[in-house]
């Protein structure tokens, strides 16, 4: 209540408008609604120019001269996990966190310090397709931090202690994981939904039998095989040209001679498991919620429908405002949250839908989720959830570009997954075009709903009886790998 001028009283209604007032008139926004999205602002990728040296390695440059730094990211294309045989499992991990270790020059420590002293520090990544070594400091310094990289990937030393410590770490990783009742969940799905003998059948950092003996000699020897020029691109993103950083490169990595790396990926294939069309459960005794995970295996990276199957992931479960979320946690209030992923790898990874739900609620959360998907499925998305998800989608893209760092990894993906050159100048233009027969045609193509393995981590014998009361399909039990 607020005082009027002459100390009368006046009433004021929602959002400041007096009481009883007719609303906004002409030409004014009703407050009460909130706005529409506006245009997508114009964003350009750079130009990226590529080229390469004389030993095979391949040098891409993406100029960006809005801040004085450079990103340098040397991808070394045959390191990563999907390419290593369960006997191995984790060892390309392993192989590169140890890179951090020093070279044959210096130490870890001195290595740490040479970096530091120029301002920049080194972020290594092994995942399933690659390894990535990246640094990132002030344009002039460029050429130095190119030397510090060519000397960690070019004679890397891999000490005994360090490889030792790192193993040891994975272990233990691999403990709290099966402790761990979020990826607990994701682990076992991904294991129902591959064939034993597919990389992806595990954990991307390996199992405790094959972890064993990885010692600093397996290291090495993984490295020789799958490091070398030939199956290396470095990347350079920010301040410089692309003529200057292509003879810099040259200069640090151009005396690397191929000993391994020679041959491309590809090797092992992607098989589906015989898990689909039933319910795993995993007891977790005196759990209070379940952890549930629904899937199969997906589609990869350079999938030509890739832009209608991204469009299908934001409308079931990509966004706040996606079907699991309005169903699930607004309409059911089972959960805080659920959500859908498809892991684009360079071959087909899983495609889940995730969420945590108390026990009492696991099946009605399983049921209302398979709804969600069947119906997508079956009758594709609405124009409007098309629109908003491509307005979302197209909103987003240049908020991951903002840094060196971003471009870098960006155009890094390009050679990883085997895209075309112009596929992200390009991206919001084809994502425009993207319609709901698009959609529905593609997530046909690629998913079907009643081959799709449900996982459950709970209290078995309080969730078993209403999830065999679904009748999604038989009930069994998954006992945990040994951690």
């Amino acid at each position: 209540m607020r005082t009027a001028p002459g100390g009368g009283e006046l009433s004021w209604g929602i959002r400041g408008a007096p009481a009883g007032t007719a609303g906004p008139g002409p030409g004014v926004r009703d407050p009460s609604t909130p706005p529409g999205p506006g245009p997508g602002r114009p964003f350009q990728f750079p130009e990226i120019v590529s080229a390469p040296l004389p030993n095979g390695l391949r040098v891409a440059v993406a100029p960006m001269g809005r801040f004085p730094l450079v990103t340098v990211a040397v991808v070394l294309l045959d390191g990563g996990e999907g390419e290593v045989e369960g006997g191995e499992a984790g060892l390309a991990v392993l192989a590169g966190r140890a890179l951090e270790g020093g070279s044959t020059r210096r130490s870890g420590q001195e290595l740490a310090r040479a970096l530091e002293g120029l301002g920049a520090s080194l972020a290594l990544h092994t995942g399933w397709d690659a390894v990535t070594v990246s640094a990132t400091a002030l344009a002039p310094r460029l050429p130095a931090m190119l030397a510090l990289l060519a000397e960690v990937v070019m004679e890397p030393a891999f000490p005994e202690p360090e490889v030792e410590r790192l193993r040891n770490q994975q272990r233990a990783a691999l403990r709290q994981r099966r402790m761990e009742p979020g990826t607990l969940a994701d682990d076992m799905a991904c294991r129902v939904i591959y064939a034993p003998g597919t990389p992806y059948h595990r954990p991307l950092i390996g199992t405790a039998s094959s972890l064993e003996g990885a010692d600093s000699a397996r290291v090495r020897a993984f490295a020789g095989r799958r490091y070398g020029p030939r199956r290396t691109v470095v990347v350079v993103a920010g301040d410089v040209g692309p003529e200057e950083a292509i003879r810099q490169v040259e200069g640090a990595f151009g005396t690397w001679e191929n000993r391994g790396g020679d041959a491309a990926g590809g090797g092992i294939p992607v098989a589906r498991g015989t898990g689909g069309g039933r319910i795993w459960l995993v007891h977790r005794p005196e759990a209070v919620q379940s952890e549930i995970r629904i899937g199969q295996m997906g589609a990869p990276r350079n999938h030509p429908r890739h832009l209608d199957l991204e469009v299908f992931n934001t409308v079931l479960g990509g966004i706040f405002t996606s079907r699991l979320m309005l169903n699930l946690r607004e309409k059911q209030g089972f959960t805080y949250g659920a959500r859908s992923r498809f892991s684009f790898r360079r071959k087909a990874g899983p495609f889940l839908v995730s969420t945590a739900v108390t026990t009492d609620v696991t099946a009605p959360a399983v049921r209302e989720a398979l709804g969600e998907i069947r119906g997508l499925w079956q009758e594709g998305p609405t124009p409007g959830e098309v629109g908003q998800a491509r307005d979302f989608l197209t909103g987003v893209f240049p908020l991951r570009l903002e840094t060196t760092a971003q471009l870098a990894a960006r155009v890094s993906e390009l050679f990883v997954y085997d895209l075309p050159d112009d596929f992200f100048r390009t991206y919001r233009d084809r994502l425009a075009e993207v319609s709901p027969r698009g959609v529905q045609e593609a997530a046909g193509a690629v998913l079907n709903p009643e081959e799709m393995a449900v996982v459950v981590v709970g209290s078995a014998p309080e969730v078993r009886g209403p999830l065999e009361d679904l009748g999604w399909g038989p009930v069994e039990v998954l006992e945990p790998p040994d951690a």
